[in-house]
C-alpha cells in the first residue's frame, strides 16, 4: 500500500489528491516499475509521488 504526497493523474485518467491510498481499491494493478517511477524522482517531473507505506513497530 502507498500513500499520495503529491497531487497527481495516473495513466488511466484517475485523480490522486495527497492523503490517497495508491492504487486506488477499484484501480487497475499496478506494476513494480510503475511504482517505482512515481515513488522516486525517476520519471518525466522530477518528483516523488507515492511513498511507501510502513506498518508501525510493535514496541
Amino acid at each position: 500500500m502507498y500513500k499520495v504526497v503529491r497531487d497527481f493523474k495516473d495513466k488511466d485518467g484517475r485523480f490522486y489528491r495527497e492523503g490517497d491510498v495508491f492504487p486506488a481499491p477499484d484501480a487497475s494493478k499496478q506494476t513494480a516499475a510503475r511504482l517505482k517511477v512515481l515513488s522516486s524522482t525517476n520519471n518525466s517531473y522530477g518528483k516523488v509521488f507515492i511513498k511507501k507505506n510502513e506498518a508501525p513497530k510493535e514496541k
